[in-house]
């Protein structure tokens, strides 16, 4: 599987991809991008990484509609952007291996 083969590197390098494209989206209120970035890009990523519970996450913030608003949409984004964030600091945190 693709999860054996890809570096902490790998993730971090492409877990900062997806965040880009979700800031971009986020910034121009663009639901449909956020919605599509959330469910595809971010769940494929975490499921790669094994972060089971922001896969769920992503899941959750598309396939549990309809959204009681555009606002409460937009802070379930917010909140998956930070948790996000939280598994990139990690990531950047990781000890190097010394041989």
């Amino acid at each position: 599987m693709l999860h054996c083969n890809m570096k902490p590197e790998d993730l971090k390098l492409s877990l900062e991809d997806v965040l880009a494209d979700l800031w971009h989206a986020r910034r121009n209120h663009d639901l449909g991008r956020l919605a599509l970035l959330s469910y595809c890009d971010m769940r494929r990523w975490a499921r790669v990484a094994r972060r089971e519970g922001l896969a769920q996450r992503s899941h959750d913030l598309v396939l549990s509609c309809p959204h009681a608003s555009r606002e409460r949409f937009l802070s379930e984004v917010d909140a998956l952007i930070a948790e996000a964030e939280g598994a990139l600091q990690s990531l950047s945190y990781t000890p190097a291996t010394t041989g």
